[in-house]
């Protein structure tokens, strides 16, 4: 289409209670009349249940939502046909729940795929993403193969990504691109 500017891919990266969900969710507020977010995580207990429910208080009645724990690739698909934009939250939650559920080889297929949409997306997204790489070594295997999963998506989205902005007591800092 003549005119039609260029899908923008927005990565937001911070660490744990840094502010990078409410960034991200002000810029998606800013950006698009009538914002998706695409939620990943899963109940799976009373403390992830009070989680949800914050995040749900905190975005307002124009936000569409959309849950999917593991096919985030079709999710997104979906999703684009809902609204303006898509927000994702988030990547590390969803690795996550496919490195759980499926191993390391479902992560590897799984990212393959969600690269792959996310190179051909029509629409703008923002994926929000924990930066865990920068704390102490996990004691457990399964936790250092995390952390290691999640430093390679996360590189492997900011090379795709537009703009990566990393959060820190909730301050942006740009790494790539333009503040929008």
């Amino acid at each position: 289409m003549a005119g039609k500017r260029k899908a923008r891919l927005i990565l937001v990266l911070g660490g744990a209670r840094s502010g990078k969900s409410r960034y991200a969710q002000q810029l998606a507020e800013q950006q698009w009349p009538h914002p998706v977010y695409l939620a990943t995580a899963e109940v799976t207990d009373d403390e992830m249940a009070a989680r949800i429910a914050q995040h749900r208080a905190a975005r307002g009645a124009r936000w569409q939502c959309s849950e999917e724990p593991l096919d985030l690739a079709g999710a997104l698909n979906r999703a684009a046909a809902q609204g303006d934009g898509v927000l994702v939250e988030c990547l590390t939650v969803w690795l996550a729940n496919v490195l759980v559920k499926e191993g390391a080889r479902g992560v590897e297929a799984r990212q393959k795929v969600l690269l792959e949409t996310l190179r051909q997306r029509q629409d703008d997204v923002i994926l929000v993403s924990n930066e865990v790489g920068l704390g102490i070594v996990p004691e457990y295997p399964l936790g250092r193969q995390f952390r290691d999963l999640a430093g390679w998506l996360n590189q492997a989205v900011a090379a795709e990504a537009d703009t990566v902005v990393f959060i820190a007591a909730g301050l942006p800092l740009m790494l790539k691109g333009e503040m929008v």
